[in-house]
């Protein structure tokens, strides 16, 4: 493409590395990583549990490890919905 010519996509074709598109994301929608963070602490407690469970069955286990899980996602999810449309609609818009 010749530098005259006006790009498309411009955000598509910065030279950015990966640390810098990752805290752009971040900063766009800061509950996700609350989420995948959430998920691994889930999971890592739910295998560290996993020995000590007692008499309760392995698959009964598990899946009261992925329904927390699932949970802690979908409310992380769920709340960086509702704060995207705070932030859009309630906000004063910055025009």
């Amino acid at each position: 493409m010749s530098p005259s010519q006006e790009s498309v996509f411009p955000e598509y074709e910065t030279d950015d590395s990966q640390t810098s598109k990752l805290i752009r994301k971040v900063k766009e929608t800061p509950f996700v990583p609350v989420g995948m963070a959430g998920f691994a602490a889930v999971v890592g407690y739910g295998l560290y549990r996993l020995k000590h469970r007692g008499d309760m069955k392995m698959s009964l286990h598990l899946i009261h490890m992925r329904v927390a899980a699932q949970g802690f996602v979908v409310g992380a999810l769920t709340c960086g919905v509702l704060y995207s449309m705070y932030r859009d609609y309630l906000q004063k818009p910055k025009e």
